[in-house]
């Protein structure tokens, strides 16, 4: 029998994650199958898949008329939904987490996306969820925005699991790391263990491309059409290693701790001229993790190859990044443009959430 196509990506040092998360594929053991069958080693949510799951089923009905006996406001009530998921998630993954040392079975859930520019509330929420979760292969996630990069900091002093979100450009990446270093420096200082913490960096890749390839067409440049979202992200891979090689990253790494992976998010094609596994297949390498939707997963495990590409076409990679520049192409304003409408992408449907939730309270 074959080696399933999803469970080789594995082979070659890479994680793959579900970007997806409701009680139906709990459930119905669908997760379960995709954890034995496919390898899958953790899941990823975000506020716009619990409005999917929310909105889309009856599920949730039963709880929403129970939780609303005692929830504050509708926010609260939906954590209470979403913890509630997420506990279930993390029993699946235990095992996951178990024979992995630690370094897979995470489960994550988003702080409100209505935080993404406030420091103060960040951290405190991150705190809230991780106390209420109660889980030890859980991950809290917060944007990689400015504001977030502090809350970053001061939830990894902590102790806390985070899941770094909406990362678009490579300075930021490299801010991330940097708070996520400071933060373990932190709690070692203040006499903790720090091996028992772990973190992953999300950077998105087919949002770039969507933005920059009219931009290239533009200007006739058709050899570069999606290529710009793979070239950042085999930079952030060069960024990665030369931070988790450094001699202050060394001192940490003898007191147990584990780097900070590189997650690639955003991986289903959204350009119908691509090959729909394009993304996952151009960005496996060791020390990685790829959170990739459902039918991104079926693709793959249907026709896609898994090899090891993410250090190749450095060079390539580089000149690419080069080429924009001479184009007169900004790369910084667009991944700065990216992350101001991935905040507007998920208090959209945060905001259209907590509406059902009051509808569905008054029915």
């Amino acid at each position: 029998m074959a080696t399933n196509n999803v469970k080789q990506i594995h082979d070659f040092g890479q994680s793959i994650w579900l970007d997806f998360i409701d009680r139906e594929i709990i459930a119905s053991g669908k997760l379960k199958k995709l954890i034995e069958e496919d390898g899958v080693r953790g899941v990823t949510s975000n506020p716009a898949i619990f409005e999917k799951a929310i909105t889309s089923s009856a599920d949730y009905d039963k709880d929403i008329k129970e939780l609303a006996k005692t929830a504050a406001n509708n926010e609260e009530l939906f954590f209470g939904l979403a913890i509630s998921d997420i506990q279930q998630a993390t029993a699946l993954f235990k095992g996951v987490y178990d024979e992995s040392n630690a370094e897979d079975g995470y489960v994550s859930l988003e702080v409100s996306p209505f935080l993404a520019l406030d420091t103060e509330g960040t951290a405190k929420q991150a705190e809230e969820l991780w106390k209420k979760v109660d889980r030890e292969n859980v991950m809290i996630k917060i944007p990689g925005t400015k504001p977030g990069l502090a809350a970053i900091q001061q939830s990894i002093a902590k102790g806390i699991n985070i899941n770094v979100t909406l990362l678009f450009g490579l300075d930021r990446y490299e801010e991330v790391t940097e708070a996520y270093i400071s933060g373990l420096e932190e709690h070692l200082a203040a006499g903790h263990k720090v091996g028992h913490i772990a973190s992953v960096a999300s950077f998105f890749l087919s949002r770039i491309d969507v933005i920059v390839d009219p931009l290239l067409e533009a200007k006739g440049e058709t050899a570069l059409v999606g290529e710009v979202a793979i070239a950042s992200a085999k930079k952030a891979y060069e960024i990665y290693k030369r931070v988790f090689s450094t001699e202050r990253w060394q001192k940490l790494a003898a007191q147990g701790a584990k780097p900070q992976r590189l997650l690639w998010a955003s991986t289903g094609s959204k350009n119908p001229a691509f090959k729909d596994t394009k993304y996952v297949e151009a960005l496996i390498g060791p020390d990685t993790v790829d959170t990739v939707p459902l039918e991104t997963v079926d693709a793959f495990r249907d026709h896609g190859i898994a090899a090891n590409t993410l250090e190749g076409g450095l060079e390539e990679a580089t000149a690419t990044l080069a080429k924009l520049k001479d184009l007169g192409i900004d790369l910084d304003a667009i991944t700065q443009q990216l992350e101001d409408e991935g905040i507007e992408k998920f208090n959209k449907p945060f905001e259209k959430l907590l509406n059902a939730i009051e509808d569905q309270k008054n029915k």
